[in-house]
């Protein structure tokens, strides 16, 4: 196992813990030999570099020299590695405030050892639900741990990304859906592929996501106790614990947006927007190339849409409502409306001016609402 430092267990969450209950209570991956397995892997290598080429020529993004992001096959053990040194980059500035905070309580030192388990532990629950449902992952804020390597040094144009593909996983999804294994690899590559060249031929994208994941965190209460408490109001609502007579507004919303403050939800609804674009776009790509490089593909997407919308188990579409997993299946959806009602109104190229400038990214009323972007965008200067 990679241990990401002495800091990493003293915080406010213990992030070797979270790896080591991940990696303890996640799913065994499906039987495969030896040989299968290195087939596998060489396959999608394969895939994903042919599928560079693809989606490149469909979108008109990026060049060769844009790519030079790696691409790891990993196993579900280690796309649980990634994504803590992920989370633990991108948080530490919130966990910083929060253990100074914490530091200056009486008893806080002895609070903060016992609560980064606890939090270690709940992380570690979570990474072990999602590891055996994650197919792929651009990993657009990535470190650079010893046996993950990113894409280059920190400022690199394209920030230290790289794409993983969880071999594990996308073996028993095409074997769950009875599908061609060979046609469900590359499919699958070209989607990802399309997250890639979306983050590697557009540099500022990252910055911008960075800036407004910072600035939703910044608005965060450092007070661990504010904290717990309007967890807890979330939590009643979920149970049915609200006092008679108080509003309903928040019904249906998942456990992360009703901790959030008036500012907050701001700027979720910025990235909410962004998110619906970037999987809707590769969506929109995978249906575009597919038919002509991928036999199968009406099959495919006929059946993984079903999979989809029906999770896996009861449990499943609770856990997924519960941490907004449900309103990731809506981004694909009204993502890939918006992407396909641009690009047949102003074309690739017209629809390409989406990449221009954070002013030019589309809003979430925009996606529900392509006209409007287009006239936005698209507009003729005044005489």
């Amino acid at each position: 196992m990679t241990s990401f430092g002495g800091a990493a267990s003293s915080g406010m969450v213990d992030w070797d813990l979270a790896v080591t209950t991940a990696t303890r209570l996640m799913r065994p991956g499906p039987e495969v030999s030896r040989d299968e397995a290195r087939a596998i892997v060489a396959e999608l290598r394969e895939h994903a570099k042919a599928s560079e080429t693809h989606v490149r020529g469909f979108t008109r993004l990026g060049t060769d020299e844009t790519h030079d992001t790696p691409v790891l096959v990993v196993d579900r053990p280690g796309w649980v590695r990634a994504n803590v040194a992920g989370f633990r980059e991108l948080l530490k500035p919130l966990l910083d405030k929060m253990q100074e905070r914490r530091g200056t309580s009486p008893g806080g030192a002895l609070l903060g050892t016992v609560g980064g388990k606890v939090t270690g532990v709940e992380v570690g629950m979570l990474l072990s639900f999602l590891a055996s449902r994650v197919l792929g992952q651009y990993e657009t804020f990535a470190p650079a741990p010893r046996d993950l390597p990113a894409g280059g040094p920190p400022g690199a144009p394209n920030g230290g990304g790289r794409l993983l593909l969880v071999a594990p996983n996308i073996v028993h999804v095409e074997r769950e859906l009875d599908v061609d294994p060979h046609d469900f690899r590359l499919w699958v590559c070209l989607h990802e592929e399309t997250h890639r060249t979306q983050f590697s031929a557009v540099p500022w994208l990252r910055d911008h996501m960075q800036g407004e994941i910072q600035s939703f965190l910044g608005e965060t209460d450092v007070d661990p106790m504010t904290v717990l408490e309007r967890v807890r109001q979330a939590v009643q609502s979920f149970a049915g614990g609200r006092p008679e007579g108080e509003e309903d507004e928040d019904d249906g919303r998942s456990l992360v947006e009703l901790v959030q403050t008036p500012t907050q939800r701001e700027i979720l609804g910025r990235l909410t927007a962004v998110m619906s674009l970037l999987e809707g776009h590769a969506d929109f790509v995978m249906d575009g190339v597919g038919p002509e490089i991928v036999p199968s593909v009406t099959e495919i997407r006929e059946k993984f849409q079903q999979r989809r919308a029906k999770g896996a188990s009861r449990l499943d579409l609770a856990l997924r409502k519960l941490l907004g997993l449900d309103a990731k299946l809506r981004q694909y959806r009204d993502g890939e409306r918006f992407v396909r009602a641009v690009v047949e109104e102003v074309g690739m190229d017209g629809f390409n001016r989406v990449w221009t400038s954070p002013n030019t990214l589309p809003t979430k009323a925009e996606i529900a609402k392509p006209a409007e972007w287009v006239t936005r965008v698209h507009r003729k200067p005044e005489a």
